[in-house]
């Protein structure tokens, strides 16, 4: 794990190196704060509970968390780094795991400065913690599934740009795909079952279950199969460009 290390320090050091951490963690609490507070009416609600906060989270990494990882390899083969990395006695999946921990480092870092939220519902009411942990859990493994597949889109071209909307496009399909609007459309000419198995492969299927406090391992492993998935995918997009 020393070479997966040595790549994720690296890798860290380029973020805050660049303003590309400092904007994205600017603009996520800023967002967070703002749709919590004025949008979603939190003291209104008259609940010590979060989940006005977590429920805008599948929608804010929608565009932030490719914003964070498009640079992944796309910036490598632009500048043609990319032989020069896989020259060195590092394999593919190391360089790919620790690019990716270090951008999942940057994800949680943001996540992880919204604690005064957590301590201002416990300064108002009694809210149950441990629901409040979940969501925590929950939407730092959303966040990796979504950076995964940045990683993927960024294997792909040189061009910053594609690898960020392509990311988004994919991202929103699995968000769509158990977003209650669509579901009930998809109702009126689908079977119950078919439905419901398109809606397994949703971001917000498996992240609303979390969300209420179950840590179900179906939820977890959906989380980590999309990616690892999206992680081998992008090894053997990596892999191609080693040979060729």
């Amino acid at each position: 794990m020393k070479p997966v290390i040595t790549i994720a320090k690296r890798e860290l050091t380029g973020y805050f190196a660049s303003p590309v951490a400092f904007v994205f963690i600017v603009i996520f609490l800023m967002l967070s704060g703002f749709f919590t507070f004025m949008v979603a009416g939190f003291f209104e609600r008259g609940q010590a509970s979060l989940e006005a906060f977590f429920a805008w989270h599948p929608w804010l990494y929608l565009f932030l968390v490719p914003a964070v990882g498009m640079r992944m390899w796309s910036e490598e083969r632009r500048l043609g780094t990319l032989e020069l990395l896989l020259t060195m006695p590092v394999t593919p999946w190391q360089a790919i795991l620790g690019k990716f921990l270090a951008a999942w480092a940057v994800v949680a870092l943001a996540l992880g400065l919204t604690f005064p939220m957590w301590m201002t519902v416990n300064y108002l009411g009694n809210p149950d913690n441990g629901v409040i942990f979940a969501g925590y859990v929950g939407s730092l493994l959303m966040g990796g599934a979504y950076l995964s597949i940045t990683a993927m889109t960024s294997a792909m071209t040189r061009n910053q740009v594609v690898a960020f909307i392509v990311s988004v496009v994919l991202s929103l399909f699995l968000i769509l795909a158990g977003y209650p609007p669509v579901t009930n459309m998809l109702v009126h000419w689908a079977s119950p079952t078919l439905v419901d198995a398109i809606a397994a492969f949703s971001v917000m299927t498996h992240f609303e279950s979390i969300q209420k406090g179950v840590l179900d391992s179906r939820d977890i492993l959906y989380f980590l199969s999309v990616i690892v998935f999206s992680l081998f995918t992008t090894g053997v997009i990596v892999r191609t460009h080693r040979a060729g």
